[in-house]
């Protein structure tokens, strides 16, 4: 029968171990986790609260028993760590350690598996050891191209976030190659924080932190300050930039929800010069913010008289048709067709959104889909000297296409031929050699036999 002394470290029992050597990394220092040092980390960085943390875990009782083990399943784990979607131990834990370093962290039931424990693994209201090492961790991405990277150094106060409209009020810092640009408080409307000098990536990551949030954003230039960069601030272009933004308050914007139709179509009007504003500066990422905004609020509005009905489908076709010409700017294709789909929805002769449509589909080579757009813009305006010049250019891209299949099939037949030539010429050489063997054989047999007659005639 085991006891809670089993457990041993360093040939001494680990509860010793813990006691004389460990250290309390909880912020309540109540020695709920404690920590002793197996290997030291490779360098002075920590995880912050958001990183995605990467480790290998064994987990004991004290018993000595051993319950979870990452390595014999040859799989590490990974997790965004103090986000709570580990145990509390864990989040607590790993943020205290160094890239490569091995620990082992005593914890207790409340830090752990509480005073259910868990069935056949875990006896209630246990302490448990785990020994942890940190593999690896990086920063949140918040966009699916991780141009926004967040590590978040102080946590923000409650679960509500800024909306898109929000106003807000932040501290910035910005650096660029280790140098400080930027220092200073600001206030913006989030989606329209390019009017007050702040990148894009900036404005971006408003929805995602809470108040009193401190992060770093580490931005690529796409959402920093792009191919022209920021001359005035000596940052030159495609220049990669770190920003340390603390969100100091915000009060949200209504919800398309708290909104009732008519407040909706009067804010519209504005948003949408807005977003024409964006655009033609060049700004298609914050244009496409204020579009999206107005498809938000409007797609599932039907309206209660005809003269609603239409300032939404107004609003609805130039909103889905400016998206797609923005998307093509910003060579965001497969979007492109999707709002031009809903506008052709809406209207299924929309000269703009068949063209744009196709203009898309020639871009991700769909040439026979683009082809029929461009016919249906002809057969809406016959003369649409753009379309006529499209559909010529698709003509000799499908003829291009089909040639080059030609080549690749023909080159491909090449082969074939040449593979079962050389497969006929090695099937021809084995008979023959075959049938030689067998003429060797029958002389040597003759030869054998009229022997052995000579011998018997003397």
């Amino acid at each position: 029968m085991t006891t809670d002394q089993d457990l041993t470290m360093d040939g001494q029992p680990a509860t010793s171990v813990f006691a004389s050597k460990g250290t309390d990394v909880t912020p309540k220092k109540d020695k709920g986790v404690v920590k002793v040092v197996k290997r030291q980390g490779l360098d002075g960085e920590w995880p912050m609260i958001g990183d995605r943390v990467t480790v290998h875990y064994t987990g004991k009782l004290l018993s000595g028993r051993k319950f979870d083990c990452s390595r014999e399943r040859k799989e590490p784990f990974s997790f965004n760590v103090g986000k709570g979607q580990v145990l509390k131990a864990w989040d607590i834990g790993v943020m205290s350690m160094q890239r490569g370093e091995v620990c082992r962290l005593l914890c207790k039931p409340e830090y752990a598996y509480g005073s259910a424990g868990n069935p056949d693994k875990i006896p209630p209201s246990s302490s448990v050891v785990f020994e942890m090492e940190l593999l690896k961790f990086e920063g949140e991405a918040l966009t699916g191209d991780s141009g926004i990277i967040r590590r978040i150094k102080v946590k923000g106060d409650g679960y509500m976030n800024p909306n898109d409209g929000a106003s807000v009020e932040v501290h910035l810092e910005g650096k660029c190659d280790g140098r400080r640009f930027d220092c200073r408080d600001v206030s913006f409307i989030v989606g329209e924080a390019e009017d007050k000098g702040v990148p894009l990536g900036v404005d971006r990551a408003m929805d995602k932190m809470q108040k009193g949030e401190c992060c770093l954003l580490y931005l690529k230039q796409k959402y920093g300050f792009g191919s022209e960069g920021k001359p005035e601030l000596k940052i030159g272009p495609y220049k990669d930039i770190v920003y340390e933004v603390t969100l100091k308050s915000f009060q949200r914007a209504k919800e398309s929800w708290e909104m009732d139709l008519p407040e909706k179509l009067e804010l519209a009007a504005g948003v949408k010069q807005k977003g024409n504003q964006y655009f033609k500066a060049g700004l298609h990422h914050q244009a496409v913010a204020q579009y999206q905004r107005i498809v938000l609020w409007l797609e599932m509005e039907c309206g209660t008289g005809m003269e609603q009905q239409k300032r939404i489908q107004s609003y609805m076709l130039t909103a889905n048709l400016n998206l797609a010409l923005c998307f093509l700017r910003t060579k965001e294709y497969t979007q492109v067709v999707e709002n031009c789909n809903k506008v052709v929805e809406l209207d299924e002769h929309n000269e703009k959104a068949l063209y744009r449509r196709g203009e898309a589909r020639l871009l991700r080579n769909e040439f026979s889909l683009a082809m029929e757009d461009f016919k249906h813009v002809l057969q809406v305006n016959p003369s649409n000297r753009a379309a006529h010049a499209q559909i010529s250019i698709c003509q000799s891209k499908i003829k291009e296409h089909h040639e080059q299949d030609k080549k690749t099939y023909a080159n491909m037949f090449q082969k074939f031929a040449e593979r079962d030539a050389k497969q006929v010429r090695k099937t021809k050489r084995r008979r023959d050699e075959c049938v030689r063997n067998g003429m060797n054989g029958e002389v040597g047999i003759k030869r054998r036999r009229r022997s052995q007659d000579g011998q018997s005639a003397k």
